[in-house]
């Protein structure tokens, strides 16, 4: 969990009290975070001789982006104490009516595609405020953002630089400017190696492979081509915020739209507070010609959801009423009534600071959050308490472990992810777009889809060992994942049970024989199709997996109603040179849950 260091007197006048560190430890426990250390009564003294004044260090929950700064956490404590109420975020109207945009050109696709922006107009900084500003752009890039991977954030001096605003791709020397903290105006290129040289810009140079490999860097520039950011890496000085700033213009660039909205979210919130009308904020035009998209940012309308009243009582051991719960959950920043058109359901506004609470269970935490942990009930598991057993399908996948093993192959565990050649170009499978469930940003080509067969595993297993004494058996048991429109997240898993044998010679009898003695452990017959009666049985399969004329596909019957569940034969010359396999290999794969 991150910590944040708070000055100590700042907290507490914005408390309204002096707190002992043991009443403020109470208090901290209470809300749901933690104080790490109270610095009052260390040595604070710097190497220029000045000290440091007081300090508290507090763990604040992984999700709680909305605490990384004295605003967020003096905010909610006050809100949690009584002292204060959900602050109303608004959009204000631009002076003059016309609106800041920006217009997202179609180069930045390849490199960072999304931005968002606000502006902040009438802000006063004082030292403590900057301070604050600064420090939780940089908790966020640390956390949220994964060290400006995914998300990026510039604020600007607003006064200093002119809308429209452009959001482009440009190569590297086209782009020139005089970075933040610089003095020489540079392009691109130059400047990396500057940060690379120059020991005062080590503290940048850790980003700098973020976007070096690029053709085109990303960079955002005012009406007359002055560049206000060259993301994520570093801010122009022509825009640096200074304690003079008044108008601060906010801009997040990013590979995930999702985030980019959240960290907009927080840092407007945040700091409008400080406007010269609290809590409000600006909204800016996002022009996407090339996604024929315009849209406004950021929006400040509360997320609306349901919880009810029922659950958050049998979790929480409570008989609240719903009127009660909705005064627990104003102390958590949240506004909330009894609904009107159900008794046991609560409508809840989620304020947009507020980016961790994703279900009903959320809002239940913060009910008995507000309640008290301490005051809840304690007592015994009574006709709740149960004896564990292992899922159908996990006990069902250990009897079919344990009788593979026992007829002689060796269990792999390989990995979920595999790439999408692996899943399908090198069993010489098509992709008809509508089966594997793709990565959205993969890490690495190894890790792009979820696996929808498990031979690319065992395949690349065998490959791995293919020096180890022949014949090599392998199986495993486990999840594939398909797309499936008809369910709640639009995926579903299947267990599988697949096997390979690879030897010198093809070995399509062994897995054929395996496949039997699994069926009879299961209890299943094998049978003839024209008889009608349960079980299995095998028919020819033309598949370029495998060599023409050595592969079958398996067939179930349960209660009339028949299905494929697997194949098996010996795969096809392609297929071994992909997988750089040099000897023949069988394999085995079926689904085990028709089973069940």
């Amino acid at each position: 969990m991150p910590t944040i260091a708070v000055n100590k007197a700042d907290l507490f006048a914005s408390l309204g009290r002096e707190y002992s560190t043991h009443e403020f430890d109470e208090l901290c426990f209470e809300f749901g975070i933690e104080l790490d250390e109270d610095t009052t009564d260390q040595d604070r003294r710097e190497k220029d001789g000045s000290e440091r004044p007081p300090e508290l260090k507090i763990e604040i929950p992984a999700n709680r982006y909305d605490m990384l700064c004295i605003e967020g956490i003096s905010k909610m404590l006050n809100i949690f104490l009584g002292r204060d109420n959900v602050p109303n975020y608004r959009l204000a109207a631009p002076p003059g009516g016309e609106m800041q945009q920006i217009t997202v050109h179609e180069s930045t696709l390849g490199v960072r595609q999304y931005i968002s922006a606000a502006v902040l107009r009438g802000v006063t900084f004082t030292q403590a405020r900057y301070e604050s500003f600064i420090a939780l752009q940089d908790k966020l890039h640390q956390n949220l953002c994964r060290q400006r991977t995914l998300v990026s954030m510039g604020t600007h001096d607003l006064d200093h630089i002119q809308g429209p605003f452009t959001y482009e791709a440009l190569p590297p020397q086209d782009i020139k400017f005089v970075a933040l903290n610089q003095t020489k105006e540079m392009n691109a290129t130059q400047l990396f190696e500057h940060y690379d040289q120059d020991e005062t810009g080590r503290h940048l140079a850790k980003f700098l492979p973020i976007i070096r490999d690029s053709p085109l860097y990303p960079v955002v520039l005012d009406r007359n081509r002055n560049v206000c950011s060259l993301p994520p890496i570093i801010n122009s000085e022509l825009s640096k915020i200074t304690l003079d700033t008044r108008n601060v213009l906010i801009e997040i660039t990013a590979t995930d739209k999702t985030k980019a909205e959240i960290v907009c979210h927080i840092l407007v919130a945040m700091f409008s507070g400080y406007c010269d009308e609290p809590f409000s904020v600006e909204p800016v035009k996002i022009v996407s010609p090339h996604n024929h998209e315009s849209r406004e940012v950021p929006d400040m309308t509360p997320r609306s959801t349901t919880a009810e009243v029922s659950y958050i009582n049998s979790c929480t051991g409570l008989s609240l009423t719903a009127q009660e719960m909705c005064e627990y959950l104003k102390r958590m920043s949240y506004i909330a009534r009894p609904s009107t058109t159900d008794k046991d359901l609560l409508d809840v506004d989620i304020p947009v600071n507020r980016a961790d609470v994703l279900h009903q269970c959320d809002i239940m935490e913060d009910v008995a959050i507000a309640y008290g942990f301490n005051k809840l009930e304690k007592t015994f598991p009574g006709k709740s308490g149960t004896i564990a057993k292992p899922l159908p399908v996990n006990k069902l996948s250990d009897i079919v472990r344990l009788e593979c093993a026992m007829a002689g192959w060796s269990e792999v565990m390989p990995l979920i992810l595999c790439s999408h050649d692996e899943n399908f170009a090198h069993l010489n499978r098509k992709d008809d777009g509508t089966t594997a469930i793709r990565l959205a940003n993969p890490k690495t080509a190894e890790y792009q889809v979820v696996r929808t067969t498990l031979l690319p595993g065992i395949l690349k297993t065998i490959r791995e060992n293919r020096k180890h004494a022949l014949p090599i058996r392998v199986f495993e048991v486990s999840d594939v994942a398909f797309k499936d429109d008809s369910s709640e997240r639009k995926t579903r898993n299947e267990r599988h049970m697949a096997a390979a044998w690879c030897g010198k010679t093809s070995g399509f009898e062994v897995v054929h024989g395996l496949l039997d003695r699994v069926m009879a452990m299961l209890r299943t017959a094998f049978v003839d199709r024209e008889s009608g009666a349960d079980g299995y049985w095998i028919e020819e399969l033309k598949s370029e997996t495998y060599f023409p004329g050595r592969a079958a596909e398996i067939w179930y019957r349960k209660k009339g109603q028949e299905k494929v569940i697997g194949s098996f034969g010996v795969l096809h010359p392609s297929v071994l040179k992909a997988f750089e396999i040099l000897y023949p290999v069988s394999t085995l794969e079926i689904n085990i849950e028709v089973f069940l």
